[in-house]
């Protein structure tokens, strides 16, 4: 499967219920937007979805903290 910043920001809005509006450049961690239990849910969503292995070192701000730098992180990783 290939993950995209649109089913990433559906599930964010869908299953992770996040308030406000999401965008591919909306900080998620800066902002307080998601915890730390929401990001277990992301990370095991990308793996599922990009078809990866996301390493604890991987888990980054530079890797994490936005739709855009989740899909720019997982396509590095192919």
């Amino acid at each position: 499967m290939k993950l995209t910043e649109m089913k990433l920001i559906t599930f964010l809005n869908g299953t992770l219920k996040i308030d406000g509006e999401l965008v591919a450049d909306t900080e998620l961690f800066s902002s307080g937007a998601l915890d730390s239990v929401a990001m277990l849910q992301l990370i095991t969503f990308v793996e599922e979805e990009a078809g990866i292995r996301v390493r604890p070192e991987d888990v980054t701000l530079d890797n994490f903290d936005s739709a855009t730098r989740i899909v720019r992180f997982a396509e590095s990783q192919l």
